[in-house]
């Protein structure tokens, strides 16, 4: 298997691999009050910053087949990060480990190493696909926004000017990650008072 055909593979099954860590989380909860609430404190960062980065790139996102994208977003979340559903979910991932309070700190030091990991390697792929797509355009955004660590200030950029949000869109896009969101949490708190 080449490098590129593991790179396919972590895109392609990138909306099941965090099954096992979310399994291994719930067995294992042993809450606190105070780090249940900075749980869910992180995992809503990081479903709002999935969420507008869903309301600017649209239901694309949910894309499994091969790497694409009809335009380039540089707008919203996107004219801080790059990938903000990446670091959306990187996050999400950390604050169910620290409400569950799993194997702590390992499980959420171990998630964040492998996801980080992961999305590395999609986003690496993504790259080189947007390179060849959108060449200068690409190349400039690039220079100007970080790939996982935002900038405070948005970039300014004359290609934002005909990108809109759409928060109804993003609803609908985003129904089986509140659904994954509220079950993960549910069983959790059954695990805490059980």
């Amino acid at each position: 298997m080449t490098m590129t055909d593991f790179r396919q593979k972590l895109f392609h099954y990138r909306g099941y691999t965090p099954v096992p860590f979310l399994l291994v989380t719930v067995v294992f909860a042993q809450p606190v009050l105070p780090a249940f609430f900075i749980g869910v404190l992180v995992m809503a960062i990081g479903e709002f910053t999935r969420f507008w980065g869903v309301a600017y790139a649209g239901p694309l996102t949910r894309v499994t087949g091969a790497v694409g994208a009809p335009s380039l977003v540089v707008a919203g979340p996107f004219s801080h990060v790059r990938n903000p559903l990446y670091v959306g979910n990187i996050l999400l991932y950390v604050g169910v480990g620290i409400m569950a309070g799993a194997l702590s700190p390992w499980l959420v030091i171990s998630a964040a190493a492998y996801f980080v990991f992961q999305y590395s390697m999609i986003v690496s792929l993504e790259e080189e696909f947007l390179e060849k797509e959108f060449g200068d355009s690409y190349a400039e955004y690039r220079r100007n926004v970080p790939r996982f660590f935002p900038r405070f200030t948005p970039w300014r950029s004359e290609k934002a000017a005909g990108q809109s949000v759409d928060w109804k869109g993003a609803i609908k896009s985003e129904r089986r990650t509140f659904q994954a969101i509220a079950l993960v949490t549910l069983l959790i708190i059954v695990r805490w008072v059980w």
